[in-house]
């Protein structure tokens, strides 16, 4: 459902003539703080849960989550600092003299985004309560949706047609699954990886946030607008967070 989310979202391109520059960065901000409050809330906050139920613990629950964070922000950047990729506004990154279709660094650049993602819904159903894991599913299919419009006209913005612009954003979405089988196949090892798995997904969410989306979002001059997008997607999370789902 997330994944087919990405293409939903992308769907508009065919008939819109363009989306501004204004709109992409409110709905990039959107995703920003959608996936910021899911970190926190949905991740972060249960994995100390989780973890002091488990050690009976509150400073070892820390040390665990604190671990499993750093672990997921690491390599997230080893991934992006290993994968030639191209960014919506700042251009391409670590292509050198390879030669690579500009769609596949595209395609690879979505991939980054995506993946945490996957991670944190496989993740988040090994949690006791299904409410956060139905809110925190139906977020990230939130949050896709803008950011497979904004994939779309980023595509359709350097040449391709509008129906390969939403194929490709369909296509991206499907990385998720591959992330939600591997968190979910984490916890299926061991339940008692479920502390770290959670904070490794809220790890690797705050990077994509922090290094990825913001600074996107905030390239074309479009700040306010931004982080009032940030601000209305943190909004929506919290929202779905409490009621009950």
């Amino acid at each position: 459902g997330t994944a087919a989310a990405t293409g939903l979202g992308a769907a508009p391109i065919l008939f819109a003539r363009r989306i501004s520059d204004r709109a992409q960065a409110g709905m990039l901000g959107f995703g920003g703080g959608v996936m910021l409050a899911a970190a926190g809330f949905s991740l972060l906050l249960p994995a100390v849960e989780a973890g002091v139920d488990m050690t009976g613990s509150r400073g070892l629950a820390a040390a665990m989550v604190i671990a499993g964070l750093a672990a997921g922000g690491l390599v997230l950047a080893l991934l992006d600092r290993a994968l030639p990729h191209e960014h919506f506004v700042k251009g391409a990154e670590n292509v050198g003299h390879r030669d690579i279709a500009r769609i596949w660094l595209f395609v690879i650049a979505i991939a980054l985004h995506n993946l945490p993602e996957g991670l944190a819904v496989g993740v988040g159903y090994g949690q006791p309560e299904d409410a956060k894991a139905n809110a925190l599913a139906l977020a990230v299919a939130v949050q896709n949706m803008p950011e497979g419009l904004v994939v779309a006209a980023a595509l359709v913005a350097v040449g391709y047609s509008r129906v390969a612009a939403v194929l490709v954003a369909l296509a991206t979405g499907f990385v998720e699954p591959i992330g939600g089988l591997l968190g979910a196949g984490a916890l299926a090892l061991s339940s008692a990886a479920l502390p770290f798995a959670l904070a490794f997904a809220g790890g690797a969410m705050l990077w994509v946030v922090s290094h990825e989306i913001i600074p996107e979002s905030h390239r074309n001059g479009h700040e306010r607008v931004a982080t009032g997008g940030l601000l209305g997607g943190f909004a929506v999370m919290l929202l779905l967070d409490t009621l009950p789902l």
